[in-house]
């Protein structure tokens, strides 16, 4: 299969995998309220979850023939990020309505059939389950599909459970299992909003990425011959796949010491161990503005540490 063909085979895969899902959460939120059931109301607040996924995945997969231009120098890539803020605000928003109406439901149990439960949850099951089989083929190589066909098999067994319930409320009679599903569904639904919310937020904030220490990438570009100082030293993301770094490198000595052969040693040893490959670095022989905290690191406690705890080791 050439690249454009798989292209558009796994692009019309996430088509159809939207349209499914999109299926499943009206039919789940008017099964829900007509029924009054709120286990399955929270299992279609549970696959706005999927949606949210299955759209970025689709965002991401398109983005691959999006390319930057005069305007966006850095292309399309927040436009993702922005939609997942949103998209896990509004589940995190979500999760407490479920949380208060299903405590309510808890105090005051409300009659639910559970047979139309168990048929409209099975429903849910079948379609997750199909879904997560139409992206397997391209989870296998990349690792943006390979996280949304995880995520919707982890939902099929969601939906198994609102099955399991729908069954034992026939069996009986107890239909507080109802609301008791939906309290589980709810931290279902913020294990997958929340870790999302955080990272858009970080990278809304041109937070440094949490797997990097600007502190250790100081301390390793500090430690190479002929770098005296490491300052105005900024890492972001502008999204979780592209890291930027910018920094000033004052060097020892006068401008002699400004070669080339310095400033790649530096882009080799912060690409290779801390997989940094978009980096702007100006060196020179003195800062700008020596009386600033930013123009010295080292008074920093945590960077101050670091260099120690780095001496020590060598």
């Amino acid at each position: 299969m050439t690249g454009l063909t798989s292209f558009e085979h796994l692009r019309s895969r996430l088509y159809l995998s939207l349209g499914l899902n999109a299926l499943i959460i009206t039919a789940e939120f008017i099964g829900g309220f007509i029924l009054d059931s709120i286990g399955l109301m929270s299992d279609a607040g549970h696959n706005l979850v999927d949606q949210g996924s299955l759209f970025l995945a689709l965002y991401a997969h398109l983005l691959t023939r999006q390319p930057a231009s005069a305007a966006r120098t850095f292309g399309y890539h927040r436009a993702g990020v922005i939609a997942a803020f949103l998209n896990s605000f509004i589940l995190v928003l979500t999760a407490i309505g479920i949380t208060l109406v299903g405590v309510k439901r808890l105090l005051h149990p409300v009659p639910v059939d559970g047979g139309w439960i168990m048929g409209i949850a099975a429903m849910s099951f079948v379609a997750n389950l199909s879904i997560a089989l139409l992206l397997q083929h391209g989870a296998k190589d990349d690792l943006n599909i390979r996280s949304a066909f995880w995520h919707m098999l982890g939902d099929a067994w969601i939906s198994l459970g609102v099955v399991l319930s729908g069954g034992a409320i026939m069996l009986t009679g107890w239909t507080v299992l109802d609301p008791l599903i939906s309290l589980l569904v709810v931290g279902a639904i913020l294990h997958g909003a929340w870790p999302l919310f955080r990272e858009s937020l970080d990278v809304l904030l041109e937070s440094t990425p949490p797997t990097i220490s600007p502190t250790h990438i100081a301390a390793m570009i500090e430690g190479i011959p002929g770098v005296k100082n490491v300052h105005d030293l900024h890492i972001w993301a502008v999204e979780p796949r592209l890291i930027m770094l910018t920094c000033h490198v004052l060097v020892d000595g006068n401008d002699e010491g400004l070669t080339n052969a310095l400033l790649h040693t530096i882009r080799d040893r912060v690409s290779s161990d801390f997989g940094i490959h978009h980096m702007t670095i100006q060196m020179g022989t003195g800062c700008c503005e020596p009386d600033t905290v930013h123009c010295d690191l080292s008074k920093l406690p945590a960077h101050r540490q670091t260099l120690e705890s780095h001496s020590h080791h060598h």
